[in-house]
Formats: structure tokens, sequence, C-alpha cells
């Protein structure tokens, strides 16, 4: 887009005047973005939601969730009807629970992952079919693994333990939509990206927090999610928007015919994007749909 301001993001003004498009898709990051900190959809959030649904907007999950550890306030919001899974390995249609497209790994790429990480002081999910699931030494305390105390009860949850995580996923590589290594701090995250980046060019590579490494086909990311449901949907790319925090957001809000970034988001997902909005805890969502795209007065 043209007519940014300094540090990159277009004015008010400026991004309406260059649209000149109604937006009617809305991409939505759930984690830090649509959710508060207690992983919860707003009041304000969801009226604003309400609102430009019944308006005929269509409203997109966009997240790094497996299909089935989405989060209820959403994926039972009426009129939400799509989502983009595992960072666009896996799109589904929401109220049957219809997987639409589908990036599965490679066995060849996802070997090539194991054997690049073998021997490091890490733990793995795989994803299969909209399920997640873990080592139950992870699920056991996942503190000790670098997880959040305000996460431990989404990953307990929402994964299903098996004895030997490694094990489990060389057993089940044929079917793998995705996987995702956890780390422990962001000098290890590097290092392990590094590794896996030189092991196989066979993989997209993402992060949405600092202790996680993530991995999905290379023909995934939110980006391609969201072209596949502008096209099923017959929607040019200069009708959608997007909203997100992290880097797994970046491609995603570049392609959006207006991409928005949270007050709380990475540096990097915040030059990316055209606009910056109020925080993920202070309804920042609403507050774009409002301000930026004026959706709702």
């Amino acid at each position: 887009m043209t007519g940014r301001d300094t540090t990159g993001q277009c004015t008010e003004s400026q991004c309406a005047a260059e649209r000149r498009i109604a937006v009617r898709c809305i991409a939505l990051d759930m984690d830090r973005t649509t959710l508060n900190s207690e992983g919860r959809l707003s009041a304000g959030n969801r009226k604003a939601l309400e609102e430009i649904i019944a308006a005929g907007v269509h409203v997109i999950i966009a997240s790094g969730r497996a299909f089935d550890t989405l989060p209820k306030d959403m994926v039972e919001l009426h009129g939400v009807e799509y989502a983009i899974t595992l960072n666009g390995a896996a799109m589904y249609h929401v109220p049957t629970g219809k997987c639409l497209k589908r990036y599965r790994l490679s066995e060849k790429a996802a070997e090539a992952v194991m054997k690049a990480t073998e021997g490091e002081s890490v733990t793995y999910e795989a994803f299969i079919d909209g399920s997640a699931y873990a080592g139950n030494d992870f699920l056991e305390d996942p503190e000790a693994f670098g997880v959040t105390p305000q996460a431990v009860e989404y990953v307990r949850t929402t994964r299903r333990g098996v004895d030997d995580i490694a094990r489990f996923i060389y057993e089940n590589m044929y079917r793998l939509d995705s996987m995702d290594m956890i780390v422990r701090d962001d000098v290890q995250q590097r290092k392990i990206w590094q590794k896996v980046a030189e092991a196989t060019d066979e993989v997209y590579i993402t992060s949405s927090i600092r202790n996680l490494v993530e991995i999905a086909d290379k023909n995934a990311g939110k980006k391609a999610g969201l072209a596949f449901f502008a096209e099923l949907l017959g929607l040019k790319r200069e009708e959608t928007a997007a909203f997100g925090d992290a880097d797994n957001d970046i491609d995603m809000i570049r392609y959006a015919g207006c991409g928005i970034a949270m007050a709380n988001a990475s540096e990097s997902c915040k030059r990316a994007a055209d606009f910056i909005t109020g925080h993920h805890d202070e309804d920042g969502v609403a507050e774009g749909l409002r301000k930026i795209l004026k959706l709702i007065s």
C-alpha cells in the first residue's frame, strides 16, 4: 500500500481512501488478539462481532490451534462459518466440522525435522485430523518445559497424552497435519528454527509465542488460508481484513486488504500492519472494527 506515515502504518483517512472497497471478510487470530488474557471472548468484542455478522460480513477464525481445541466462545458464536487452523495447514467449515482444505506434512519432511532435532532438549506436539497430541511427561508438568502458568490449563485440557511423543510422531508420519517443538527460551528457539530450516525446504516454519517452533507443509500459512476462503467466497483480496499479534500472523496481515496489529503485538507484526489497534485486554478488535474499518458505529 501507499500513503503510509513515517511509522509504516497508514493513517485512518489514507487507508480508507486506498481501500475504496467495503470489507466483506475478516480473519481473526485468537490468542492475544480476539481473546483476552483469560482466553475468553470479551463482551465488547462479542457484541462487535455479532453486529458485523448481522451486517453480512464473513468472520473467519485464523489460529495456530487445532480444530478440536478452538475456543468455544468463537466456534459457538452464531454466524462464524469458517476456520483457518494450524497456521493454515487445515481449513474448516465450523458448523459441520468438515475439513475443506488440508496441507499435510510429507513423511520425508517430518522425518527430516525429527532427525534435525534429535538429542535436543525439546518436546513435541503432533496434530492429526483436528486433534492435538503431546507426551504425558509434558502434560504432567508443562511449566517445566517453559509453558506459562496461564497456559497450563489450556494445554492439559486440549492435548491427548501419549507415553512417547517422538515414537508417536514416527508411527504417524503419514498423517501429520503439522507439529510443534516446545523450546525453553528465545536462544533455543532460534537454534531449533535454524536446524529445521537447514534440514528441509519442504516446511513452513513459524512461531506464535517464544517457546514454540511451529512446523507445517511449505504451502501452509495463514495467508494461504485467507486466500483459500477469499476464493471460496468469491471475494477480492481488497475486500478482506485481518487482525493478529504474532509473527505467525504476518503473512496474513500483509496479504489482507487491511492488516491490523494489536497494541500488544510483536514489533515485526506491527511493522507488517497497516494499522495498530488497541490491546487484546481492552477490546482491541472491537476498536479496530469501529475506528479503522468503520463497520460498527
